[in-house]
């Protein structure tokens, strides 16, 4: 048995580390075996020598990321998550990237290692598919390099797309201009860009055509030059779908496609081009899949365990 005992710099990181600590203290010392006490400057960690080093380095590394990053309950559990399956230096890999959205809105970070391969995949290469259950960032991620884009220059406008199938309905059945019609089922896309651009700012680019929201039908016969486009919801394009889009990509555009394979909601569940595309591309280079599982879940924690439930008893 030992006792470490680290001791915080300055009242401002002691109370940011512990506050972020708090909620974890008991899953660490039920995990570890391990008693640890947070006081004013410092933390004391009691326990067996090779749990108390694994968590006095964990520790460390949040103090290492603190001023790169932003340290909340929420973010240090997912690292611990990552942590706690071996993987090292969690804050210092997530903090390697930030993605400037808005200089009134704060900076994008990923949460889960899963979530930087996907920011990796999107930032080097033109085509990236992001698979994955409800709530690993898949689209709100996404967003947030096709806002950076815009901001740098590197496209000119922003392309977000996704089929109009979820309710079983003929858009031209519901009320309203197309603007009203289509807005229910790109909703989701709305809220992630409102979360990064100031809303006077949003409704000037949609104005000005900088920023175009459409279902996907309205995508057949186009060219998408110097685009960031995003394809939401991609489980439940047909095939002929997903090959009319990925050929309407031009030249320096960049291409983000979102889909939960298992939330398909075409009547056929094996005619999904978000299904066939993964099983014919995955060997042609600069088009990248990154699969995203419950690990990356980054909503309420009830969320992930919703998600392993479900799995679990569909591999049954």
């Amino acid at each position: 048995m030992s006792t470490h005992t680290l001791h915080f710099d300055n009242a401002s990181e002691a109370r940011e580390i512990g506050t972020a600590l708090e909620t974890l203290v008991g899953t660490i010392e039920h995990d570890l075996d391990l008693q640890i006490v947070l006081r004013d400057l410092t933390v004391g960690i009691d326990g067996a020598d090779e749990p108390v080093q694994k968590i006095t380095r964990f520790i460390e590394g949040l103090r290492e990321a603190r001023s790169r990053t932003v340290l909340d309950p929420q973010s240090v559990g997912y690292a611990y998550n990552a942590f706690s399956h071996g993987e090292e230096r969690v804050f210092e890999r997530l903090a390697s990237i930030r993605i400037e959205v808005s200089p009134r809105k704060p900076a994008v970070f990923p949460k889960t290692l899963g979530q930087q391969v996907y920011l990796d995949a999107l930032a080097n290469h033109a085509i990236t598919f992001g698979l994955g259950p409800a709530g690993t960032g898949k689209t709100y991620l996404a967003m947030a390099m096709a806002v950076a884009a815009l901001l740098r220059d590197d496209v000119s406008r922003i392309i977000l797309t996704r089929p109009a199938i979820e309710a079983g309905e003929n858009l031209g059945y519901l009320p309203g201009d197309l603007q009203q019609k289509v807005y229910p089922y790109l909703r989701p896309l709305y809220d992630a860009l409102h979360d990064m651009m100031p809303p006077e700012a949003i409704e000037s680019a949609i104005e000005r055509g900088v920023i175009e929201v459409a279902p996907l039908a309205y995508m057949r016969g186009r060219t998408l030059n110097h685009a960031f486009v995003i394809l939401d919801e991609a489980q439940n394009t047909t095939p002929s779908q997903m090959l009319m889009f990925l050929t309407r990509l031009g030249f320096d555009s960049h291409c983000a496609i979102t889909g939960d394979p298992t939330q398909i909601d075409l009547p056929n569940r094996s005619a999904s081009g978000l299904l066939e595309a993964r099983s014919i591309l995955g060997n042609i280079p600069d088009l990248a899949f990154v699969e995203l599982t419950e690990r990356d879940v980054v909503r309420h924690p009830l969320v992930q365990k919703v998600i392993e439930a479900y799995q679990k008893k569909r591999s049954s």
